[in-house]
């Protein structure tokens, strides 16, 4: 109940708060020519002047305000109990579901026939989930990533591998054969920090909950056998157990031919390892039920504490119109969320980008509860016991889901 407490407080104070203030306010949002805009990490920086280009096309200003990922969940809680929010504020999608409960973000179900951009067929169906909240729009898919496999494809070709491993067996054989290759070789690094890898593996083995009913599914042998083969690439040395040399510099030198990430490295590796250009590739996931994988990313919400929400989702609106998506793209080197700009050859024709438009075709966000950060971390810890302090897996799974279900029910 913990948790519960806290997001009612918060709420009960907001409204106190803005209850109070409201008699200060001065000039209707018609009046206010002023969009505020809050954006995290380096495309709050970017966007600053990007900004100016719709500025240059409406009658609103745009003020920016750049906030660190480490400071902005603090920051957007201080901002629901204070009713002293944005107009627009940026969210990663896992983060939706929190604010979304809250309260904080306003429904734009009924704006959605205004503004052509908001419309759900213009974005993946993994996109469309982080949209959406107890049957409200929360907000626009600003833009989107997901992970798939790098993997070296001269190093594959030596172990028989012409293309990419295509089903678990083959990624399995792969690796295996890789990290034969002698001492400190292995076949495919996993990145134990990663809290979604875990969740690809399950949903690629048919894996789904059911949150409508509060049921988590942690017990089904779907999500049990999906964990048993993530865990096995350690336990069978294919994978390292710590976390060893930058990944780039592991690909690099061979050491760790095959990864899974999102489209940031493939600049990383372009600019960081130049002498493996021609030597490496991307490809969609291999498959087991599915080749399912994450759906990652921003939205665009606007605060239901927001000044100006009509300027808010002009704003929004622009920034999900195809044209700016694609010169956001080649702006920031983040991926569009409209599936329209995936037609323009900058990315339809570069083949190490093309593969994220067709990843994303069978990608899914994770669990939209606001507990799912919590649940994440509690299933990395039991890996973690599992494949370094030699816990028996289905009782730590067991366990597991006993704690996720009481986090979900809290």
């Amino acid at each position: 109940m913990k948790g519960k407490l806290m997001i009612l407080l918060i709420v009960v104070l907001s409204s106190i708060l803005v209850a109070c203030s409201s008699g200060d306010e001065s000039g209707s949002s018609e009046d206010n020519k002023e969009v505020t805009v809050w954006a995290m990490g380096e495309e709050g920086k970017l966007l600053k002047d990007f900004s100016k280009k719709f500025e240059e096309n409406s009658d609103y200003k745009v003020d920016v305000q750049a906030i660190p990922w480490d400071q902005a969940h603090d920051k957007l809680l201080t901002a629901v109990a204070s009713g002293n929010g944005p107009d627009v504020v940026q969210l990663g999608t896992t983060w939706v579901p929190e604010f979304a409960e809250a309260g904080a973000l306003k429904d734009l179900s009924g704006s959605t026939g205004d503004y052509d951009s908001f419309a759900k067929e213009n974005f993946f169906d993994g996109a469309v989930e982080s949209m959406e909240y107890n049957d409200q729009v929360v907000g626009i898919p600003w833009y989107v990533d997901t992970r798939v496999l790098f993997y070296r494809t001269d190093l594959l070709k030596e172990v028989g591998y012409d293309e990419a491993p295509k089903t678990w067996d083959e990624l399995k054989d792969a690796a295996s054969k890789l990290s034969d290759r002698g001492d400190d070789m292995y076949g495919l690094d996993i990145d134990r920090n990663d809290q979604i890898t875990p969740f690809i593996f399950a949903w690629q083995n048919g894996y789904e909950a059911d949150l409508e009913n509060n049921e988590l599914n942690f017990d089904t042998p779907e999500f049990k056998e999906a964990i048993k083969y993530y865990t096995s690439y350690f336990e069978e040395g294919i994978s390292q157990t710590q976390q060893g040399k930058d990944i780039t510099q592991a690909f690099a030198d061979g050491s760790k031919p095959m990864f899974f990430s999102g489209p940031w490295m493939v600049n990383i590796i372009n600019d960081q390892a130049p002498d493996i250009k021609g030597k490496w590739a991307t490809a969609v996931m291999p498959e087991k039920e599915s080749n399912t994988s994450s759906m990652g990313g921003s939205v665009l919400s606007v605060f239901e504490s927001a000044d100006n929400p009509e300027g808010g989702m002009e704003f929004i609106s622009y920034m999900t119109e195809t044209e700016t998506q694609l010169d956001w793209a080649e702006t920031s080197n983040t991926l569009p969320s409209r599936t329209e700009a995936w037609e323009d050859p900058m990315l339809k024709d570069d083949p190490m980008f093309a593969t994220f438009g067709k990843q994303m075709e069978n990608a899914k966000p994770g669990l939209q509860t606001e507990q799912f950060e919590r649940i994440a971390q509690e299933l990395l810890g039991s890996i973690e016991r599992i494949t370094e302090g030699g816990a028996d897996l289905e009782k730590e799974l067991e366990a597991f889901n006993k704690e996720a279900q009481s986090l979900l029910e809290k």
